[in-house]
């Protein structure tokens, strides 16, 4: 498949920097590095989106101890475990999906993305990847993570954002977004800043600034052609989350912050919360 599609590439264009992503996305190869396999069974989560029956892409966790996810072949990682009971995922990728994927190293700032297909297995899910890439560790907190551990019961699902919720929200650092493009290829990708970078406007409204990244415009590209995207926010400290999906817009024209290339809108039309486990 080639690198950049038509919304990524138009992206770059208005920003001026599509030579940039030319030169960037050398990094994007279909194969896994055996840098990036050894990353990967070191880590006890990963993040992953995708797009639900009715079109709404959906961000979440699947957890579990280290070496639960890893690299059969260049081309094949195997996630031993599944999403918590609960989860949108967890009946979305009971069939064959598109899939966005990232593994994230807080303590270490290091990153590892994914694209690709994946497929149920008895014991979790095999995937078939299209695109592999390391990111730069801008905006990564550090921390020291063990993994979340979102608890097997006691999904709370809404159409808004209740006090709790939005409480959660102002105060993060850190959310995951996921989008994809017209034909329903996923991605998923990290977003951190300072507590309240990323502003509650109203129980059903969102909005955050997007600051200078790698020029692949992933996440912005797939939202100029399909507004769907869908956002995971983790309370680090009792491995709760909150889950949110909608439609985006990207703003263009607003300013309040000097150092944001634009803004993103999000309309949210639910919202599952997912207890800590412990």
């Amino acid at each position: 498949m080639a690198v950049y599609h038509a919304g990524e590439i138009a992206v770059q264009r208005r920003m001026g920097q599509q030579h940039v992503a030319d030169r960037v996305g050398r990094i994007i190869r279909n194969e896994i590095p055996t840098a990036a396999a050894d990353f990967l069974t070191r880590q006890p989560m990963v993040v992953v989106s995708a797009a639900d029956g009715e079109g709404r892409v959906w961000t979440g966790l699947i957890t579990g101890p280290p070496g639960f996810a890893y690299a059969t072949d260049p081309r094949t990682i195997v996630l031993e475990a599944f999403p918590t009971p609960g989860d949108p995922l967890a009946e979305i990728l009971t069939r064959p999906q598109r899939i966005g994927m990232i593994a994230i190293e807080p303590q270490t700032r290091r990153r590892m993305r994914v694209n690709g297909t994946a497929v149920p297995i008895p014991n979790g899910l095999r995937i078939h990847t299209d695109q592999v890439y390391s990111n730069c560790p801008k905006y990564i907190t550090p921390r020291t993570v063990t993994g979340l551990r979102p608890g097997p019961a006691g999904a709370r699902w809404a159409t808004e954002m209740d006090a709790h919720t939005r409480d959660v929200v102002a105060a993060a650092d850190t959310f995951f977004v996921g989008s994809a493009d017209t034909d329903g290829n996923a991605d998923a990708s990290h977003r951190g800043g300072d507590p309240g970078f990323l502003h509650v406007v109203s129980p059903t409204r969102l909005r955050w600034p997007d600051y200078r990244g790698n020029s692949m415009f992933m996440t912005l590209g797939n939202i100029d052609v399909n507004p769907h995207c869908g956002l995971l926010i983790p309370d680090w400290q009792t491995g709760s989350t909150v889950q949110l999906t909608g439609t985006a817009r990207i703003d263009w024209d607003h300013t309040d912050d000097d150092a944001a290339q634009c803004w993103i809108d999000l309309t949210v039309t639910a919202v599952v919360e997912l207890p800590g486990s412990g």
